[in-house]
């Protein structure tokens, strides 16, 4: 008997792609805590799920790998949250005029008009994952570069972040 894959040849091809740019674009690094404006100074020490709770951002982790080409990059990071649900509705970046959300399901990318960061949690964007896509860039940035990226969210706001650019081989389990 022979087995047939279930999926058509060019959603596999797409599928391939996004995994090799995976391993290219590897996931969020650690070193990176620079989230100005994303600071709430509310000390309470109580744990409330309640909805209505403002949220408490904190983006942590943020980094894009060196593209290889130069037109697409790729940015990760994750928005740790111990308030109410907050939704991130857009991103923006003096890289490129056209930054875009992206979820991966299936070993397919797609492309995504808001992720919620839920209350009391934390939302990922990492290699294989949730990621953004910059496309259309204004220059190739190189290694050792910090990128300037605008997350707008609906009940927070914008909430910048410095993306340091590391190697296309960066791993943050290692730090290589």
């Amino acid at each position: 008997m022979r087995h047939r894959p279930g999926r058509p040849a060019g959603l596999l091809a797409v599928g391939a792609l996004v995994l090799a740019a995976a391993g290219t674009l590897a996931g969020c690094a650690p070193d990176d805590g620079g989230s100005p404006g994303s600071s709430s100074s509310s000390s309470s020490s109580s744990s409330s799920s309640s909805s209505s709770a403002r949220p408490e951002l904190k983006v942590t982790g943020a980094y894009m790998p060196a593209p290889s080409m130069d037109t697409m990059a790729a940015g990760f990071f994750t928005v740790t949250n111990p308030g109410g649900a907050d939704t991130l509705t857009s991103v923006t970046s003096d890289l490129s005029d056209d930054v875009t959300l992206h979820s991966t399901k299936d070993g397919a990318m797609q492309e995504e008009k808001s992720f919620t960061v839920p209350a009391e949690g934390t939302l990922d964007f990492a290699s294989g994952g949730n990621h953004l896509m910059f496309a259309k860039l204004t220059h190739k940035p190189r290694q050792g570069e910090k990128v300037s990226v605008e997350l707008h969210f609906a009940k927070s706001g914008t909430v910048r972040i410095s993306m340091p650019v590391k190697s296309a081989t960066y791993n943050p389990k290692t730090g290589h």
